[in-house]
């Protein structure tokens, strides 16, 4: 397989990562109009708004009023987010991806995950964190996990300097690095689950095709999230469930051209949808 197929989308998320990151130091140090602000709250051209509803659903849950310009930011991005990319969140835009994808690689070229498993650590551990941020936002007055957020402490720490955020940011790498495989991302980041529940809907859904699988299961092997591929070698399917982060390694990996982008709604009669 060429190299340049089997880390297309990769090097596209990479780029992606980085130039969002460019963007907004740029705009914040160098006084550019492109991208202002953090990953919370932010202004594309100085005009439209864009703000984390999970962010704003914290607010909300600590008594605070919101603004109208932050409701609307928000509602831009679970539109966008909820009908359209999917979870790309996490793997096109998040900062902190790169970290836990480094920890992940670097588990696999130390022989730390030879075995593929890890400790039992529930995916579903990520909607009870939300439960609990939300909780504590309203005992405590103010947004829970933005005070904790090691994505956040990246993002200003890229922009204005680590300090101590990089200590939270070690954490998460050690996290996935000896505990856990895609242990933060996969399992215990709220703002991951947040956008899996607003995305399960959206449109752009990995497919898999049953004809010209041959079971090699390197998609399986590769996938953040390998639960939400149940249809593999079974049946000609969209991904339905919001967990899939829409990365594309499944499709890099796949010599059998197996896996591809599409519409979750296909017109062929023969496509199914498991859940």
């Amino acid at each position: 397989m060429p190299v340049f197929k089997e880390y297309k989308f990769l090097a596209l998320r990479r780029i992606s990562q980085i130039s969002i990151m460019f963007l907004f130091v740029a705009g914040n140090l160098l006084g550019w109009h492109l991208l202002r602000g953090n990953l919370s709250t932010s202004k594309v051209l100085d005009i439209v708004p864009l703000t984390d509803p999970y962010a704003v659903l914290q607010i909300f849950a600590a008594r605070h009023l919101v603004s109208r310009e932050a409701l609307v930011g928000a509602l831009i991005m679970v539109l966008f987010f909820g009908l359209i990319a999917g979870r790309a969140f996490c793997s096109w835009i998040c900062p902190l991806n790169m970290v836990t994808d480094l920890a992940n690689w670097l588990r696999k070229k130390t022989g730390l995950d030879v075995s593929g498993k890890s400790p039992v650590i529930s995916r579903k551990t990520r909607y009870w964190v939300i439960g609990i941020s939300l909780v504590v936002s309203f005992f405590s007055g103010m947004a829970a996990f933005e005070r904790i957020s090691p994505i956040s402490m990246l993002h200003r720490g890229l922009i204005f300097g680590m300090g101590m955020g990089w200590t939270m940011v070690l954490a998460v790498f050690l996290f996935d690095l000896l505990l856990a495989r895609n242990g933060f991302c996969g399992h215990v980041c709220p703002l991951g689950g947040f956008h899996s529940l607003i995305t399960r809907f959206s449109l752009i859904r990995i497919k898999h095709s049953k004809e010209k699988c041959t079971l090699c299961m390197r998609c399986l092997d590769i996938c953040p999230e390998g639960q939400v591929l149940p249809m593999i070698g079974k049946a000609s399917s969209a991904v339905t469930s919001g967990e899939c982060t829409n990365c594309g390694r499944c499709i890099e990996v796949c010599d059998d051209q197996a896996m591809k982008f599409g519409i979750r709604f296909s017109p062929k009669k023969h496509t199914t949808s498991i859940a």
